[in-house]
């Protein structure tokens, strides 16, 4: 059923908040920004058609807090909400509440994120669909003692995650039987704590791999498209750092496998909008899924600039109703992207935030360079949430013109401020390591590297890069 969206309030913050008005404004459509009093300032408050005061900085009292939301979507004649990542974009409760407000909610149906959102569930699914997945529970696991039986017959390590949540939290390794009680004991607290639901299960653990996720955008009348892959192996404790496509790690063969499962997976649990199916790759080539993510993600830049489809318009159209406008063979990738995350944090100091004043902020610019921000010089870097300050995203004709050009953009992005410190020398550090110009780093890499090991692809290179 077609609905018109003319006005679209975005329920969130930042960069993904003025990239969400951005497309909207060439849409014609209008935006309305919501902020707390500690983004009074921002960017996206300057550049929306409205905006309104929701609340205080704590993210609880403002950007959390359903019925100011709801409130301030009526008040200025919204259509729609747009979440963007983060916060509510993947609380079924909230898409239920828009509806119920008569909001459209872009993103999927609210069935639809509670059962992508149950990762537990979702993997039991994904088994049914036939798509592989580690050694690992059905299902949840309610007690120790279950949890001590799956991992005594699938052998450790295994890893604990809990069933809901995403960005990296909830996820413990345990290499025996002793660690197992006390990741079971963390992991069931935390995500009670944080995602009110204590509910965790339990997988192989896979020490070194290739993180790669497929881009999906599926419409309400059954189509659905994979838009490539992107890897995002350089990351530190399960947060990413640096996305890049395509995956140096995959042939043509495997890639086209990759979406595959990406689109059978999607069809099985009824997706619409834009949404990633995350995907483990070992180093035989052997494919595991992960996880989906039903939402709009950080890296998206990254896919929008190997194909040109703009996936905020597509969200907005999918949640107006309409139809895909092009097909599987419309969707040709091309050359290589890369994006590296700026954020206002210490590497050194164990990466600690350091929010504070920018009192200077230069990005840079020229061929193939698009900068993601909810930052101008002058404003202020708040302490309340995350402290993600840029994306630095190029696109170029091959994966090692990419690499340069991402190396050239960092070594001009000026960002400076009392007190502030940003991965941009780790970034620098990382795009011009041996083993990944080589296209051979793992999830482990930037751990290791940060400990002060070699990683193990350089130990087992060392003669190739003397």
């Amino acid at each position: 059923m077609s609905r018109t969206i003319g006005t679209v309030l975005i329920a969130n913050r930042g960069e993904i908040a003025l990239r969400v008005a951005r497309s909207c404004r060439e849409m014609g459509v209008r935006s309305v920004a919501v902020y707390s009093t500690a983004d009074r300032d921002s960017a996206v408050v300057r550049y929306a058609d409205e905006a309104v005061h929701i609340g205080p900085a704590p993210a609880r009292r403002s950007y959390l807090y359903v019925p100011n939301l709801i409130e301030a979507a009526l008040r200025t004649g919204a259509d729609a909400v747009h979440p963007g990542y983060g916060f509510l974009s993947e609380d079924p409760d909230f898409a239920q509440v828009c509806a119920e407000n008569g909001l459209a909610f872009i993103g999927p149906r609210p069935e639809v994120m509670e059962c992508v959102g149950d990762k537990a569930r979702v993997r039991s699914l994904m088994g049914a669909a036939g798509l592989p997945l580690l050694p690992g529970s059905d299902g949840s696991v309610p007690t120790l003692a279950d949890a001590e039986e799956i991992a005594a017959e699938i052998g450790y390590p295994v890893i604990v995650k809990a069933a809901a949540g995403g960005g990296g939290r909830g996820i413990e390794v345990a290499r025996d039987r002793a660690e197992l009680q006390e990741a079971f004991r963390r992991t069931t607290a935390l995500a009670r704590q944080v995602f009110g639901i204590g509910d965790v299960y339990l997988e192989k653990f896979v020490a070194a791999a290739r993180h790669v996720e497929v881009q999906l955008l599926c419409d309400e009348h059954g189509a659905a498209v994979h838009l490539g892959e992107r890897d995002c192996s350089l990351q530190r404790r399960n947060q990413k750092l640096v996305e890049e496509s395509p995956s140096p790690a995959l042939s043509d063969g495997l890639r086209a496998e990759l979406g595959r499962y990406a689109l059978t997976g999607a069809r099985a649990v009824g997706y619409t909008g834009a949404g990633t199916m995350e995907f483990l790759v070992d180093d035989d080539g052997a494919l595991t899924f992960m996880e989906i993510n039903g939402r709009i993600q950080v890296e998206h830049p990254v896919t929008e600039m190997m194909t040109g489809i703009d996936l905020v318009k597509e969200q907005i159209r999918v949640a107006a109703g309409e139809t895909l406008g092009f097909g599987q063979d419309d969707v040709r990738p091309r050359g290589a992207a890369l994006e590296c995350r700026i954020n206002a944090e210490d590497p050194a100091a164990g990466f600690r935030p350091t929010p504070g004043r920018l009192e200077l902020f230069r990005p840079p610019g020229g061929p193939g360079v698009r900068i993601d921000s909810g930052f101008a010089q002058g404003d202020s870097v708040p302490p309340n949430y995350d402290s993600l300050v840029a994306k630095l995203v190029v696109w170029a004709p091959t994966r090692q013109d990419a690499i340069e050009r991402a190396s050239r953009g960092l070594a001009e992005f000026a960002v400076d401020g009392p007190g502030i410190a940003t991965t941009i020398p780790l970034l620098r550090r990382l795009l011009t390591h041996p083993a990944f110009v080589r296209g051979e780093h793992t999830t482990r890499f930037v751990d290791e590297l940060m400990a002060g090991r070699r990683p193990a692809e350089e130990e087992e290179r060392e003669p190739q890069c003397l």
